[in-house]
């Protein structure tokens, strides 16, 4: 019952701060301007990432009990993601690019304010022996910054069609629960269906046409999240072969992504500077419109989903 009420509590802050935001967008001009790589064709408010982090914190600080080391990290976390990601966004209403390198620092930084809290990939169960493998701790400070800075980033290059990281994340999300309640992970997955909440609230304002993003500040803000909640749960006693598990769960992004960074390192181009390489670009050139290239993305992310849960119920 506690995971509905959070789930509800989310839904309702997103669902209700969204027109408030959306109006306050307009009023002070922060609207993302249609430009030949983007889609759209009208100017679109862009502060939905407010809601989206307020829905998430205010909802998982009353769930979770309060402020605690960890909730307090993951606040100090978000709150640099979302502002070096409003930053950003306000630049972009100007037409102009905000450099790639503090924003790095930043997310950096924020996964970094993650690991000293706790929330660390400390190793593996070896499936033959079944002992557990303590990885040495740089090599956990590497791997657990690396992956909640890389979740982060994914998020953010698959935010390119109205309702697709949304929706994609969404799923992402539920998977993630279903994992961490299988586990009996409490606190993961609390946090997973309070992010599920916030991303059907944010969804019924995004589905196209959008009437609102939630640009970098929100993008960035949920792959901070999703990344920090398979650390809390998907990664935990995970054996070589179930740490594909949180993986699968982000399949979409993480795979598209590693395709457009290679692809950007081999043609010499900065992993930030946007383009139109990511896969709901390639799929619009290839003949398909907006909804069904969000369908079909969405469907791709379910049966990886399903595939990562398959991998759980195996024990393997």
């Amino acid at each position: 019952m506690n995971y509905f009420i959070a789930f509800l509590t989310a839904f309702l802050i997103v669902y209700l701060l969204i027109p408030q935001l959306k109006k306050f967008a307009i009023k002070i001009d922060f609207v993302d301007k249609p430009t030949s790589r983007k889609i759209h064709k009208n100017p679109v408010p862009g502060l939905a990432g407010i809601a989206i982090f307020l829905g998430f914190i205010v909802t998982y600080l009353f769930f979770n009990g309060g402020i605690n080391s960890k909730s307090i990290a993951l606040l100090i976390g978000s709150l640099m993601i979302l502002s070096i990601g409003i930053i950003d966004d306000w630049f972009k209403t100007k037409r102009k690019e905000f450099p790639a390198l503090p924003k790095f620092i930043v997310q950096m930084g924020a996964a970094v304010v993650a690991y000293q809290s706790g929330m660390v990939f400390y190793g593996f169960t070896n499936p033959i022996t079944h002992e557990y493998v303590l990885l040495p701790v740089i090599l956990q400070f590497i791997l657990t910054v690396t992956w909640i800075f890389g979740v982060t980033t994914v998020i953010n290059f698959i935010d390119g069609l109205d309702g697709l990281a949304g929706g994609i994340s969404a799923i992402s999300a539920v998977t993630l629960f279903i994992v961490a309640l299988a586990k009996g992970q409490v606190n993961s997955a609390m946090m997973a269906i309070i992010l599920t909440g916030v991303l059907i609230g944010y969804l019924r304002y995004n589905k196209q046409p959008a009437q609102i993003y939630m640009g970098d500040a929100g993008a960035t803000f949920i792959g901070y999240i999703l990344g920090v909640i398979a650390l809390d749960g998907a990664f935990k006693q995970a054996t070589v072969l179930s740490l594909l598990i949180p993986i699968l769960a982000l399949g979409v992004p993480i795979f598209d992504n590693i395709f457009v960074v290679i692809k950007r390192f081999l043609e010499g181009k900065s992993v930030y500077k946007a383009d139109r390489s990511q896969v709901h670009y390639r799929l619009l050139s290839a003949g398909l419109n907006q909804k069904q290239v969000v369908t079909f993305l969405c469907l791709v992310n379910f049966c990886m989903g399903l595939i990562s849960i398959i991998l759980l119920l195996l024990k393997v």
